[in-house]
């Protein structure tokens, strides 16, 4: 299976680096927020080199695995209206199965009818500014953009070879939260990240619905789509992944 990040990477090490760097010399964040559910593939293409591989999916000609995911983000106000945020969002999906016909990945050849697993990892890193455009009663608007770090890697292998490509990039994304407030406690809200270009595109959208317990807590549950992918010489990848989970998100 593909290399594992150690957790402490993952969720201590970077996650703080980066928020000593936006809060050096000003208070600590306002909110730190938990998301947890249940993650499954709706699709998963892969074809490694982009030009000479051989395109297989994970989702459809193998098992994939549904997972248990995490992620947490802390956001800090620097202003009125203004707000920066840490995200931390690892991603692994896992797939067994026997491939249909030879299959040329990362350079090794696989012949048709062997047992293989796979393991699609997408691990990504944010900081996110946005602006309160708008706020009344019970709606709400906030845009602006986010440097995502992306942490990649797809592995294919058998009992006697493995085959593995990784990635590791930034792209810009816009980024936007809206929401609906029909009552002081309640909203239903749509957050997310996405751009789309000729090179490529790349969405995470969560639509959820948010109760304020009190000023300190809110709880949410929603779902989560992530999508997107490259196509090139070097690579081609396209992946959706749905999420269905609860946050928590704790205000101080």
């Amino acid at each position: 299976m593909a290399t594992q990040r150690p957790v402490l990477l993952r969720w201590v090490v970077i996650p703080f680096l980066g928020l000593f760097a936006v809060t050096t010399g000003a208070e600590l964040p306002r909110a730190l927020e938990f998301e947890s559910g249940l993650l499954w593939a709706g699709r998963a293409d892969v074809r490694i080199p982009g030009d000479t591989g051989t395109r297989f999916s994970l989702a459809d000609e193998l098992d994939a695995q549904g997972e248990v995911y995490l992620r947490g983000r802390a956001t800090w106000p620097p202003a009125p209206r203004h707000s920066l945020a840490i995200t931390a969002a690892p991603l692994e999906v896992s797939a067994s199965g026997i491939l249909a016909r030879d299959t040329l990945f990362a350079d090794t050849l696989f012949p048709a009818g062997t047992e293989v697993d796979a393991t699609y990892r997408f691990d990504s890193y944010r900081l996110t500014y946005r602006y309160r455009v708008w706020e009344t009663r019970h709606f709400r608007a906030d845009f602006g953009g986010t440097l995502f770090v992306r942490d990649a890697e797809i592995t294919l292998e058998d009992r006697d070879q493995r085959g593995t490509d990784s990635d590791l990039g930034l792209v810009p994304l816009a980024s936007f939260y809206l929401a609906w407030r029909p009552y002081p406690a309640l909203a239903l809200a749509l957050d997310g990240d996405a751009l789309a270009a000729p090179q490529g595109r790349a969405i995470d959208m969560r639509c959820a619905v948010q109760y304020t317990v009190r000023d300190s807590l809110q709880l949410g549950v929603g779902y989560r789509i992530l999508e997107g992918g490259a196509d090139n010489d070097n690579v081609y990848t396209f992946a959706l992944f749905h999420q269905v989970g609860a946050s928590l998100t704790w205000r101080f």
